[in-house]
């Protein structure tokens, strides 16, 4: 007990001596910067995640082929959620003596929960786009809604009545976007909407009919997530749950790459947190150890010396954590006011969790850079008192910063909150520490002969800089490390964003045709060329059922896995290709060759390979149409399912499914200004069904917009993270200049002198940051590029002259303005101290 209580008045009197300043700065501008990444990202991420759920109308449903028991519907209002039924089936709907194949949808009051349902009731057939507005109920009794398919189709006007089974329906409205409508390739057929109310009347729903049941849900993330887990635990066979990332595979891989943007904002904080507690750290040893020299000739043990400092670091870092952390709350209360007007989308209020992990993460940082230079402190030996030369920094530092480096890996790990960027980033970052820190020796040692070439001030900065080699090469390092965390959220930002857009461009298809026959391949490639559009390119279709892996016969109930079990119910789109789509990538295996057609082959998607659980060489059977075939996996493909263009989970040579029963399907753009293209397309090829992923396509621009946005703001307290480096580094070397700069100036060194030299110092120290910084952005955008975010990272040569001179720059001003302070003390004063 007395340990902490001399250990809290030793803080007390550091604090007020000036000892802390520099590391409880760092820290809380460290902690307050990961924090205001992590409270904003959170925001936005739940936002991201909102808005993509406007696309599946609800925040999750829950599926199934039978009527959904009410317990569903009752937990997740006793949980105060909303809720909403949707029964989808197919049936015909006629007028006169015309009828249609129809897919039907009846609802509850409050359809959708999320997103709009926008309705119109312009039914003239008209070039330009129809006057439209959200829909503030559902259709009323004995009304129906709607889609432009089956009206122009069936020729239906508002007021025209419709056949429903046994009902009749008078058509109120034209549905021009529904929600979930987009969402997967189920929704082929024309469709109309009416209210659960209704549905009795029909007489459609019977026993045997095929009716998918559908419960809506929305409300607070949290307590969604939770119904997610208590639902997912009462799931029965023919049920399942999904959400936003479940449904569309481009919106997935569109939040999940808005996330990873946002982790790397994230983890540039913890490179320059790291980078400034190991500098402040260094110094605060430094300035203790005469200290601890004192205290062990009363007799302190090291044990006890050890305790002491513990207690006194664990002291700062939870203050100067906790100070971080509020901090780090209210500025992204002034971000997220700052961007209302940029941010469309409503910001929910941030979770608790990511002050939880600033707070965690500011103790790590601290205790993993401070607890070995501790031990530097304990067994500081008496004799110092007497011979200021020895005890000073040992072997511990070597063990300290490997130590730290370990709490730092482990910290990319978590806040990258994905083990291969996590891995990535930290694997770059240590090779650049070992990699800077043998040049930087390698250039010190290389300066020092360059001493007898120069005079006057570079001279002595080169001078200085051999003299304090090792200061000067942590330094470099330090610097080097939150420069290049700069320039990678800066010019390597840039470049990783602009080629995400270009990975999705203005032009990405948007509207995709199903269901055409061979016989009308040529006439639809002459309907293109009618109108002025490139001819899209066109891929064979084959339906088929998967029955036996490895001639074992297999069934939906061998899996525990939903989506494997739907998989397995499901029948598969199998297409055969010579060459191989640009917008996929082979991760294992190999793709055939010319003389490999007819071959039984087959190339899998990796998602699929992983659900069903095969791999390369096993053998897989399908029933088409009756008949069936094997292959063998020969290879794996990762699938850029965010570019739009027509994509295939199983792909064969050339000459082993065209015997069988084939369609084709296509992808092409088409201008907004062009919609009645479709139209046209409608009434020229009846048969076949235009689907329209336009509002897809928008949702994905948006989420890399704001994610844009996002990642730009939230540098500019990377940057305030940064400034912290900075004046650590400078700080670390303080002491030691004012005693240079009394012994100078009693020999009758002016200041004008000692502020060139020291400026021809930083300015070498500064290049040297700036090349490391400029090798190590380069090298750790080409990582995160190519196996983290799935981009072609472009080499930017500029770079190297933008590291170079702001690490130049920036290190020489703010050298000259750290030292001010030692310029001025007056010479007599520090050498009374000495």
């Amino acid at each position: 007990m007395n340990l902490i209580k001399l250990s809290f008045r030793m803080l007390r009197r550091d604090w007020r001596a000036g000892e802390l300043r520099v590391l409880a700065f760092a820290l809380v501008i460290a902690v307050g910067g990961m924090t205001t990444v992590g409270f904003f990202a959170d925001r936005v991420q739940l936002a991201l995640s909102r808005q993509g759920n406007q696309l599946l109308g609800a925040d999750l449903i829950i599926f199934a082929d039978h009527p959904l028991p009410p317990h569903y519907a009752d937990e997740a209002q006793r949980r105060g959620l909303a809720v909403s039924i949707a029964i989808k089936f197919p049936s015909m709907a006629a007028k006169g003596e015309m009828s249609l194949l129809t897919e039907i949808k009846a609802v509850t009051a409050g359809y959708p929960l999320r997103g709009e349902l926008r309705i119109s009731e312009d039914f003239s057939d008209v070039s330009s786009p129809r006057p439209t507005h959200i829909a503030e109920a559902i259709p009323a009794p004995g009304s129906a809604w709607v889609d432009e398919k089956l009206m122009i189709r069936l020729g239906l006007n508002r007021g025209d009545t419709i056949e429903l089974g046994a009902a009749h329906f008078t058509v109120a409205a034209l549905i021009t976007q529904e929600p979930d409508y987009s969402i997967g390739f189920i929704n082929l057929r024309p469709r109309v909407l009416i209210n659960k109310v209704d549905l009795p009347a029909t007489g459609l729903v019977q026993q045997g009919s095929r009716v998918g049941y559908r419960l809506l849900v929305s409300g607070e993330d949290g307590v969604v997530e939770n119904f997610r887990s208590w639902a997912q635990s009462h799931l029965t066979l023919g049920e399942r749950i999904e959400g936003i990332r479940d449904a569309r595979p481009e919106i997935k891989a569109a939040l999940e790459r808005a996330e990873k943007f946002l982790s790397l904002a994230a983890l540039a904080s913890v490179v320059l947190a790291a980078a400034a507690a190991a500098l402040a750290v260094r110094r605060f040893t430094q300035r203790h150890l005469d200290g601890c020299a004192v205290m062990r000739c009363l007799g302190a043990s090291q044990a006890a010396m050890l305790r002491l400092y513990l207690w006194h670091f664990a002291a700062l870092g939870l203050i100067a954590s906790g100070a971080g952390c509020l901090l780090g709350f209210f500025a992204q209360e002034a971000l997220t006011f700052w961007l209302s007007g940029l941010v469309k989308a409503e910001l929910p209020y941030p979770s608790v969790w990511p002050g939880v992990h600033g707070l965690l993460t500011g103790m790590v940082l601290l205790l993993g850079f401070a607890l070995p230079p501790l031990l530097n402190l304990r067994s500081v030996p008496a004799l110092r008192v007497l011979r200021r030369d020895i005890g000073m920094t040992n072997t511990h530092s070597l063990t300290g910063y490997a130590l730290g480096l370990i709490a730092l890996a482990v910290l990319f790990m978590w806040k990258a909150g994905d083990v291969r960027l996590g891995a990535s980033v930290m694997g770059g970052f240590a090779a650049a520490i070992a990699v800077f820190g043998s040049l930087g020796f390698l250039l010190v040692k290389a300066l020092a002969h360059m001493r007898g070439q120069t005079g006057g001030a570079l001279r002595y900065g080169l001078a200085s800089i051999r003299r304090r080699a090792t200061a000067s090469v942590v330094q470099a390092v330090a610097l080097g490390l939150g420069l290049m965390a700069l320039l990678a959220l800066t010019l390597i930002r840039d470049d990783l964003l602009q080629n995400w857009r270009t990975s999705l461009p203005p032009d990405a298809p948007d509207h995709f045709l199903v269901n055409i026959q061979d016989d009308q391949l040529e006439p639809l490639a002459a309907f293109f060329d009618q109108h002025g559009l490139k001819r899209p390119p066109v891929f064979p279709m084959v339906r088929g059922r998967l029955t036996a892996i490895n001639g074992k016969a297999i069934a939906a109930g061998d899996y525990a896995d939903i989506r494997a079990r739907r998989l397995i119910e499901r029948e598969f789109n199998l297409s055969w290709a010579e060459e191989m789509q640009s917008d996929n990538q082979i991760i294992e295996g190999h793709w055939w060759k010319r003389e490999d057609k007819g071959k039984a082959m087959m190339s899998l998607e990796e998602s699929i390979a992983k659900t069903v659980g095969v791999g390369l060489g096993d053998t897989l059977t399908y029933d088409v149409a009756g008949s069936t075939f094997s292959a063998k996996i020969t290879s794996l493909r990762k699938v850029d399912w965010d570019t739009f263009h027509v994509n295939f989970f199983v792909v064969t040579p050339p000459g082993v499914l065209e015997k069988y029963p084939a369609t084709y399907i296509t992808s092409f753009h088409l201008p907004p200004e062009r919609m009645e293209v479709t139209n046209k397309l409608i009434k020229a090829f009846p048969n076949l069904l235009v689907i329209d992923v336009a509002t897809i396509i928008s949702q994905v621009h948006k989420v890399i917009e704001q994610v844009t946005k996002a990642v730009e703001f939230v540098f500019l307290f990377t940057l305030l993270a940064g400034l912290a480096v900075l004046y650590a580094a400078i700080a670390s070397t303080q002491d030691e200049r004012i005693h240079e700069a009394a012994i100078f100036r009693t020999l009758g060194a002016r200041r004008s002198q000692l502020a060139r030299a020291w400026a021809a110092e930083f300015a070498i120290l500064g290049g040297l940051a700036g090349l490391f910084a400029a090798a190590g952005a380069s090298a750790l955008g080409y990582i995160i590029g190519e196996y983290a975010l799935n981009l072609t990272y472009t080499f930017n040569p500029s770079i190297w002259l933008t590291g170079l001179l702001s690490g130049m720059i920036g290190v020489t001003v703010a050298g000259l303005m750290g030292t001010r302070s030692a310029l001025s003390t007056p010479p007599l004063m520090t050498l009374r101290k000495i």
